[in-house]
């Protein structure tokens, strides 16, 4: 009688790990173009997208740049003489529309569950981090829209830009970070949702507190004290005070990289708690 000799067999996901991961990757690269493209493909996003920031620049930041100059300067921005209010105003609606932007994203979601796409990418060896983090960057992104036509709205309105490239790196860099931490934010909520309107009231409830009670709209010193201790972890507050220093201010500084790094660790905590929750409870129905 012969004995074979036993057979070892090593656990699938071990064995082909690498491929595993290039296969992920793939299928990351993937979905994260299929946001960009539906993006475009849909006109009311874009439009969306463009006009709600220019109406903010355009008739709250008209309505307040009537007042005195010398009275904003002193009472109202604590901002140097002669600082008009919409260059006060223009990175603070650039970083609440980049907070706003995740909200899209999460109803993308929302909508390819309804629709079938969501159910027919999950019965594929595709993870639901891989779908999550594609979703969440595509959101992202999408916000970056709005950065040029804001600028040209800005200049259209007479707003004078200031900053050198680094500085305007650093600033490009912090919304992109400020829009990644909210869209992971609103997608791993609406993980296990399929209803339409749960992304629209989720938004109401968090937007506007956050807008707000960041210094986004008006400068933090005359806040009540309540509303001064949202403001100081308000991640939208940072980004505002970073676009502010580079653009309006002209100036950049150790400080400004605190408040980038501020942002990074909002992403990534945002991310990580997000890919987490989308492993365990995305799904389909």
């Amino acid at each position: 009688m012969s004995t074979a000799a036993p057979t070892v067999s090593l656990p699938t996901d071990v064995v082909r790990s690498p491929a595993t991961r290039t296969g992920q990757l793939q299928q990351f690269w993937g979905l994260f173009a299929r946001e960009l493209i539906k993006t475009f493909r849909n006109p009311w996003v874009i439009v969306i997208t463009l006009v709600q920031p220019f109406m903010w620049l355009a008739f709250f930041g008209g309505m307040m740049s009537e007042l005195p100059t010398a009275e904003l300067d002193t009472f109202l921005l604590h901002a140097p003489p002669g600082t008009s209010y919409l260059s006060f105003l223009l990175p603070g609606v650039l970083a609440t529309g980049m907070m706003s932007i995740g909200m899209f994203g999460s109803m993308s979601t929302i909508q390819d569950k309804r629709f079938g796409f969501m159910k027919r990418i999950l019965i594929t060896p595709t993870s639901k981090a891989t779908v999550y983090l594609a979703k969440a960057l595509g959101a992202a992104m999408r916000g970056l829209v709005q950065i040029p036509v804001m600028i040209v709205a800005a200049l259209a309105f007479g707003v004078q830009l200031h900053g050198d490239p680094l500085g305007w790196l650093a600033w490009i860099v912090g919304l992109v970070l400020l829009g990644l931490g909210f869209a992971a934010f609103f997608l791993a909520i609406t993980a296990s949702s399929t209803d339409w309107q749960t992304p629209g009231v989720i938004s109401n409830f968090i937007t506007m507190p956050l807008m707000f009670a960041s210094g986004a709209m008006f400068p933090t010193a005359i806040y009540p004290s309540w509303m001064r201790a949202i403001a100081d972890v308000n991640p939208v507050g940072y980004s505002a005070a970073l676009s502010r220093d580079v653009m309006t201010f002209n100036q950049f500084t150790v400080t400004d990289l605190t408040y980038l790094g501020y942002l990074a660790i909002f992403a990534a905590a945002m991310v990580l708690i997000g890919t987490l929750v989308a492993s365990r409870y995305l799904r389909v129905e």
